[in-house]
């Protein structure tokens, strides 16, 4: 008993290079912008406090990180807020995005008040995804 196998099933798969490349554009291009959006990040100079039971937290992606440097100044995305500001703006972010992660990076020596103020903000705004950076104390 002979089987005939016709020709459509003699071709190999054949892949298609142009969507992978597409893929791997966006990847790259993905990659590129998160990279760029952490380094701004962590060009405000700051000396954040250690904590020996810090832990790395999921992030997500659109995070907004409100950085207090030591003299009180509020920095979001390297755009300088006030205290009221930074309400106003947190606040139109709660609407467009309710349950948005927060993180608050403030300088080891920022006085209580100035993180308060923060707090205040993301409360009067209904964010409550509120997380705190800190670098973990390797020191015993």
């Amino acid at each position: 008993m002979k089987f005939d196998v016709s020709e459509y099933q003699r071709q190999r798969p054949i892949v298609q290079l142009a969507p992978l490349v597409d893929i791997a554009f966006w990847a790259l291009m993905f990659f590129m912008v998160i990279a760029v959006y952490n380094q701004m990040e962590a060009q405000v100079n700051m000396t954040l406090p250690k904590s020996k039971t810090a832990v790395q937290s999921a992030q997500s992606a659109g995070k907004i990180v409100i950085n207090i440097t030591r003299d009180g100044r509020f920095i979001v995305n390297q755009k300088q807020y006030t205290p009221d500001g930074l309400t106003v703006m947190l606040a139109h972010v709660s609407k467009l995005f309710p349950n948005q992660q927060v993180i608050i990076r403030a300088d080891a020596l920022t006085y209580h008040k100035y993180v308060i103020q923060a707090l205040d903000a993301c409360g009067y705004s209904h964010l409550t995804d509120i997380s705190f950076s800190a670098i973990k104390d390797e020191n015993p």
